[in-house]
């Protein structure tokens, strides 16, 4: 088992920038990927960006590339999503997600641990 805790959401501008946290603590040797995913009140959970832990290689979803930034802290098992130029429409409860399946990438069903979420919230 892995758990993983979030911490970083809050209120912020259109335009500011938030960062977010996701500590990994358990069976953290198993991990192959950990990414974020972030859902929109109405809508279906989405991909945002992972990271691969073996090669540390990042994807992005396309509506964030450019603006937010995966990076990972190996001594403290920790993924940091960095927000940046934050627009409304990037108003969702974000997830930190872990997986052992390769390929994972950013298909949500393939991710088998998740945090409790964290509420950013852009207001224009």
């Amino acid at each position: 088992q892995v758990q993983l805790v979030e911490s970083g959401g809050g209120l912020v501008q259109a335009g500011g920038s938030l960062r977010l946290s996701c500590a990994a603590s358990g069976r953290t040797f198993s991990v192959s990927a950990m990414g974020w995913f972030r859902q929109a009140p109405g809508k279906e959970r989405e991909f945002v960006a992972t990271i691969i832990w073996s090669s540390t290689n990042t994807y992005y979803a396309d509506s964030v590339k450019g603006r937010f930034t995966l990076s990972r802290d190996n001594a403290k098992n920790t993924v940091y999503l960095q927000l940046n130029s934050l627009k409304p429409e990037d108003t969702a409860v974000y997830y930190c997600a872990a997986t052992n399946r390769p390929y994972a990438f950013g298909d949500v069903s393939q991710y088998i641990y998740w945090g409790q979420g964290t509420q950013v919230t852009v207001s224009s």
